[in-house]
């Protein structure tokens, strides 16, 4: 498999229940959640550096969005 060896990456993310939850586009399995954009992106941080793997597709009816994030490798 193939990761974005780069530091910069897609972080996609969706609100689900009163909370955000995303995920790192080009790395499968790395999802988290967070009550504010800010944690969200501190989860995700913490979610990548444990490198959880799954290929496992969104659902078609969630709406989501992308912002580009910064992360230290």
């Amino acid at each position: 498999m193939s990761y974005n060896m780069s530091n910069k990456f897609q972080l996609e993310y969706w609100e689900d229940g009163g909370w955000l939850v995303g995920r790192l586009k080009g790395i499968p399995g790395v999802f988290s959640q967070g009550a504010t954009l800010k944690e969200l992106i501190e989860n995700i941080k913490d979610a990548y550096r444990l490198m959880i793997e799954s290929d496992e597709p969104l659902p078609v009816e969630i709406e989501t969005k992308y912002i580009e994030i910064e992360l230290a490798v």
